[in-house]
């Protein structure tokens, strides 16, 4: 065999895993270079052959433990738990709880959800980074429910273009403060940082085009709750567009004010719609309101004699 069709049939490690794993080969680099790849027991470097009969092992980026920081140094903790609604080699649907941020951020190093998926064993996308491996889209530290996660570059490459040409559906349930004439309204206003607070958003000119819908599901004493949907994802966008027309999220202290019956907005991604990477099928997946945000609507229904 010549030295040319020899080099063929045993191809460099890097082009190996990034066709294995449906990654691009500097991400398959990235995961050689952290020593997360061995074959054959060694760790791998980049350009070496890889012949069939390898084994080549492939180890998750490890995961900060969320209480490492809070708890004894040497007591055991549980892993982070994550609600996972659909998995499949693709991609996984997630059920975030309110207060876990999606990925490392000044102020919020560890106990991500990004952490949560790495300790589950799984390689995920890194088209985002290592640190946001597998993001997708975000939701608020806050915000509780639905979004979707990628485990290959393919699938997160795809389901981006679904976000940038809004096909990826995003639908909110909201309790916000005061009462609606109308039954549907469309809000059309430019978010940048704040000019003098740079940890809130606001409607800037010049800002980036936001856009955000809104149908009324039913009107309470003093409050509403509102069906949301998204046409962009701008950071805090529903939170900013329903305070700039004068109906904050119940709990937002933020941008309303705080309520002393609710630890947290009353904001909740509730439904997600996609289509497949593998065949294009649609996919849709509904999560049910926790059960404080139910109460704090209740406390707001008109009671009856």
């Amino acid at each position: 065999m010549s030295t040319a069709a020899s080099a063929v049939a045993t191809p460099r490690l890097d082009n190996w895993l990034a066709e294995a794993r449906h990654i691009t080969r500097h991400a398959a680099r990235t995961l050689i270079d952290a020593g997360l790849v061995t074959v054959d027991g060694r760790p791998g470097r980049p350009g070496q052959r890889v012949r069939d009969t390898a084994d080549v092992v492939v180890t998750p980026p490890p995961a900060i433990d969320p209480v490492a920081e809070t708890r004894p140094a040497g007591t055991p903790g549980p892993a982070t738990v994550l609600h996972i609604v659909d998995e499949d080699e693709w991609l996984a649907v997630v059920d975030k709880p309110s207060g876990m941020v999606v990925h490392p951020a000044p102020g919020h190093p560890t106990g991500t959800l990004a952490d949560a998926l790495k300790e589950r064993g799984t390689t995920w996308s890194l088209l985002g980074g290592t640190e946001r491996a597998g993001i997708v889209h975000r939701l608020d530290r806050d915000t509780s429910g639905l979004l979707v996660v990628a485990k290959t570059e393919a699938a997160h490459r795809n389901l981006a273009r679904q976000l940038s040409d809004r096909s990826l559906g995003r639908t909110y349930w909201a309790l916000v403060h005061g009462g609606f004439r109308e039954d549907t309204g469309t809000i059309d206003a430019p978010i940048a940082r704040h000019p003098r607070d740079r940890r809130r958003m606001a409607i800037v000119e010049g800002g980036r085009e936001a856009i955000t819908d809104f149908r009324v599901l039913e009107r309470l004493s003093g409050a509403s709750i509102l069906e949301v949907s998204l046409r962009t994802g701008r950071t805090h966008q529903i939170r900013v567009h329903l305070a700039s027309i004068g109906h904050p999220i119940v709990g937002d202290a933020v941008y309303g004010r705080p309520d002393p019956t609710l630890r947290r907005p009353a904001l909740h991604a509730r439904r997600l719609r996609f289509r497949h990477p593998a065949d294009s099928a649609e996919r849709s997946y509904e999560s049910p309101v926790p059960e404080e945000l139910v109460a704090a609507a209740d406390r707001l229904r008109p009671t009856v004699e």
